[in-house]
């Protein structure tokens, strides 16, 4: 599959203040056969209009076969629900995996599909803090085996695009770390309590940093291991040394009372060199050296040429 192509078309859309991942995902099937037009609503979600022309059929979960007369003029956000799905119902805090295909709106030309190798990305979070309000109040309540279809103008390639999403599972990620403890921790690191409901204090406990990095794990989960690529749900902690050198607490997901979602792509490269082969469930102490972290740019609570300490728990990954 072209995933650069489909990341092309989720950036557009992401720049539209409509973000949600449009690259492709995996997972169940149905039994039922199902052809329908692109539905036209009266109560559109915020900011999106009905996607018309443009039809689906096959059976439910499985790679559709989309139809439409071209050449093809495409709006952003456009949006139409091919084939209602029949499997579980979308809540708010799970995440999705979806098959997408993307198909040239001039003449109907396979762009990508994630169906040929079944790739699919995992990495849609339904919740009102990592999408707009139109992608929040299309895709929760709608049913896995759904299929929806977006109009796409990449205005860096000037081609548009139909893109076919197939919702095919989903899950609820953990709640807070799970796992065992992991043995062998070095005595010198520094030390991590939780209390009741799992949030971390640290104590430097007298460590003095290096300039490697130190990812170790304090709960082992056993969930997947992480990948490089991974966007993944977490519950983190994150302090740092002020001017006086206090330990300073600068951010907190549990704070703001829910996990955040993080592309390990789009994080400083010690999450991400950090969490990646880690696994599900675990809870991982992060010593970022300046290197790894912010280097010698100051960011609001963070001085320049800080080192990082981070307590994660990895509640999922896809």
């Amino acid at each position: 599959m072209n995933r650069s192509l489909l990341s092309r078309a989720a950036v557009v859309v992401c720049s539209l203040g409509l973000c949600v991942s449009l690259a492709a995902c995996g997972g169940s099937s149905a039994s039922q056969k199902s052809s329908s037009s692109a539905a036209s609503s009266s109560s559109a979600p915020t900011g999106m209009k009905p996607l018309t022309g443009v039809t689906a059929s096959g059976e439910l979960g499985k790679e559709p076969k989309v139809s439409f007369q071209t050449p093809m003029t495409v709006e952003n956000n456009t949006y139409a629900v091919l084939q209602k799905g029949n499997g579980a119902t979308v809540e708010d805090g799970d995440h999705v995996c979806s098959q997408g295909i993307a198909l040239s709106a001039k003449d109907g030309s396979q762009m990508a599909n994630s169906w040929t190798k079944n790739t699919p990305d995992c990495s849609m979070s339904i919740n009102k803090s990592s999408m707009s309000a139109g992608y929040y109040q299309l895709f929760k309540g709608q049913k896995i085996d759904a299929t929806i279809a977006f109009g796409v103008n990449d205005q860096s390639s000037g081609s548009s695009y139909i893109m076919a999403l197939t919702l095919i599972s989903k899950s609820k990620p953990l709640a807070r770390a799970q796992g065992t403890p992991a043995k062998n921790i070095p005595a010198d690191l520094p030390k991590v309590t939780l209390d009741a409901k799992g949030r971390p204090s640290l104590n430097l406990n007298g460590y003095k940093p290096g300039n490697a990095l130190v990812a170790q794990p304090l709960i082992v989960g056993k969930g997947r291991v992480v990948k490089s690529t991974d966007t993944v749900t977490a519950h983190y902690t994150g302090w740092t040394l002020d001017a006086s050198g206090k330990l300073t607490q600068f951010d907190s997901s549990w704070d703001r009372g829910e996990p955040s979602d993080f592309s390990l792509d789009q994080v400083v490269t010690g999450w991400k060199n950090g969490l990646a082969g880690q696994t599900v469930g675990s809870q991982v102490l992060l010593v970022v050296p300046p290197s790894e972290g912010y280097g010698d740019t100051a960011k609001s609570k963070i001085p320049a040429n800080s080192t990082l300490y981070f307590v994660v728990d990895i509640l999922y990954a896809g």
